[in-house]
């Protein structure tokens, strides 16, 4: 583990493809675009945990 994690050439790709897509987009459509990214983040993690928590059969805690 004691290298660094890098991204495929597929990912490298696939990033110049989006700064290309970022770079000509409006400041209010760059805004708005990062807002709908953050809230697919929150998604993802928040599925994550529900996918953890069920494979590892730990069942939510109402009062958390």
């Amino acid at each position: 583990m004691d290298q660094p994690i890098e991204l495929t050439l597929e990912q490298q790709f696939n990033l110049r493809s989006f700064q290309d897509q970022v770079g000509h987009m409006s400041r209010e459509q760059a805004q708005q675009f990062l807002i709908k990214l953050y809230e697919q983040m929150m998604l993802r993690e928040t599925m994550y945990k529900h996918f953890l928590k069920h494979q590892w059969g730990i069942e939510s805690n109402p009062s958390f």
